[in-house]
C-alpha cells in the first residue's frame, strides 16, 4: 500500500511541474541580421564566364614566380641608415618562358642584385641568375639551375591586342602570394616618361601594384600579352611590356647579355600644323630633326636640322615614333636610306647607324 501511495504522489508531482512549466512564458527567436537569397540563379552566361575565368587562373599560375633579390649597401632613404653591408631585398615577380628554367622579369627587379632567390609555385626556391638586363626597356632574363620540365607561358601576337579586351595581370604583389587582377586593355601607347625606343606599351586597368613587376599581363586565350612593369603614381593605371618586343629581345639577351640599340644621334619631333608652310609640305606628315649631335652618326651621313625625314629605306615615317622603332630596331652599323625633304626640296642621305648612347636627345 505504500508503494501506491508513492507512485500516486510522485504522479502530482510531474503533473505540478509540467502545469508550471507550460505557464512560463516562451522566449522570442534572436532576430537575424542579414538576408540570404540563394533562391535566385546565377545567369548561365555570368556563371559559364566565372568559372572559365577561375580556371584560366589556376592553369596559368604555375609558371608563375617570385623573384627575391638580396642587395647591400646603406639606405640613402631613411632617417635611419642601415649598417654598411647590410642586406636590402626586394620582391618582385616573374614567369618561366622555357621549361629549362629561362625566366622573363623586369630589370628594375634584378638591377644591383647580390643574390636572387626564385620561389616557384610549389613553394620550391632555386638561385637565380641574370643571363641579360636591358634598362631601356626594363626587361630582364633569368636563369635557374636544378629543374626540368618546368611549366611555361606561351607568348602571343601583341599586335593583335585590341583596346576593350579582357586581361588578367599576374604578380605577387607586396610580397603576398600568387594573386590575379582583372581588367581591360585600355590603351596601346608609350607611358607618359619612357625612354623606350618608339614601341607602343600595352596600358591596362587591371590592378599593377608594387611586387607585381615582372609578372605577365594575359590575354582570353591564356597567352603572355606583356610583361608588367610600371604603374602610375595613383596606382589607376599599369604599362606592360608588349610580347612582340619581348620575342624580339630575348635572342639577343641570351646570346649577348644586353640589347646594342641603333640611334643617329639627333633630337626629332613632329610637324606642327603651323610648321607644315615653313617647310614646304602639302600634309603634316614626317619627322622633323630638330638638332644633331656633333660627330654622331646623323651629321657623319649629312643630316640638319629642320630636316624633314619623309621616308627610310622606302617605309613612310608617319611620326616620331615610326622613325625611333626604325633606327632602334636596326642593327649597328647597317646603312639606312633616308628622304628627306631640306628646304623644300627632296634629298636622299645615307646614315650608318651607331650604338645608343644615353643623351639627352631622342634618338
Amino acid at each position: 500500500m505504500r508503494v501506491f501511495r508513492s507512485s500516486t504522489t510522485l504522479a502530482r508531482a510531474a503533473v505540478v511541474v509540467l502545469a508550471i512549466l507550460c505557464a512560463q512564458p516562451v522566449l522570442a527567436a534572436e532576430p537575424v541580421l542579414w538576408k540570404e537569397n540563394a533562391s535566385v540563379p546565377v545567369a548561365p552566361e555570368l556563371a559559364r564566364f566565372n568559372d572559365l575565368l577561375s580556371q584560366l587562373a589556376e592553369r596559368l599560375k604555375p609558371a608563375l614566380v617570385q623573384v627575391r633579390v638580396g642587395r647591400s649597401g646603406s639606405s640613402a632613404s631613411g632617417d635611419k641608415p642601415e649598417p654598411p653591408n647590410e642586406a636590402r631585398r626586394g620582391t618582385g615577380s616573374g614567369f618561366f618562358i622555357h621549361d629549362s628554367g629561362l625566366l622573363v622579369t623586369n630589370a628594375h627587379v634584378v638591377d644591383g642584385s647580390d643574390s636572387i632567390q626564385v620561389r616557384l609555385a610549389n613553394g620550391r626556391r632555386y638561385a637565380g641568375k641574370v643571363i641579360g638586363r636591358d634598362n631601356r626597356v626594363d626587361l630582364a632574363l633569368v636563369k635557374i639551375d636544378g629543374a626540368a620540365d618546368l611549366p611555361v607561358l606561351p607568348l602571343g601576337d601583341s599586335n593583335r591586342v585590341r583596346v576593350g579586351e579582357f586581361v588578367l595581370a599576374l604578380g605577387h604583389p607586396f610580397g603576398l602570394e600568387q594573386t590575379v587582377s582583372f581588367g581591360i586593355v585600355s590603351r596601346k601607347g608609350a607611358p607618359l616618361s619612357i625612354a623606350a625606343p618608339g614601341f607602343d606599351f600595352i596600358q591596362t586597368d587591371a590592378a599593377i601594384n608594387p611586387g607585381n613587376s615582372g609578372g605577365p599581363l594575359i590575354n582570353m586565350a591564356g597567352e603572355v600579352i606583356g610583361v608588367n612593369s610600371m604603374a602610375a603614381r595613383n596606382g589607376s593605371i599599369g604599362f606592360a611590356i608588349p610580347s612582340n618586343l619581348v620575342k624580339m629581345l630575348v635572342p639577343q639577351l641570351a646570346e649577348k647579355g644586353k640589347i646594342e640599340w641603333g640611334w643617329l644621334g639627333v633630337s626629332i619631333g613632329e610637324v606642327g600644323d603651323e610648321e607644315i608652310e615653313k617647310f614646304k609640305l602639302t600634309e603634316g606628315h614626317g619627322v622633323v630633326i630638330r638638332d644633331v649631335v656633333p660627330g654622331q652618326p646623323a651629321a657623319q651621313g649629312g643630316l640638319r636640322a629642320n630636316d624633314v625625314v619623309l621616308s627610310v629605306d622606302g617605309a613612310l615615317m608617319e611620326g616620331p615614333k615610326d622613325l625611333q622603332r626604325v633606327v632602334a630596331s636596326t642593327p649597328v652599323g647597317t646603312r639606312l636610306r633616308l628622304s628627306v625633304l631640306r628646304e623644300g626640296k627632296a634629298e636622299d642621305i645615307e646614315v650608318t647607324v651607331g650604338a645608343y648612347k644615353d643623351s639627352p636627345l631622342d634618338r
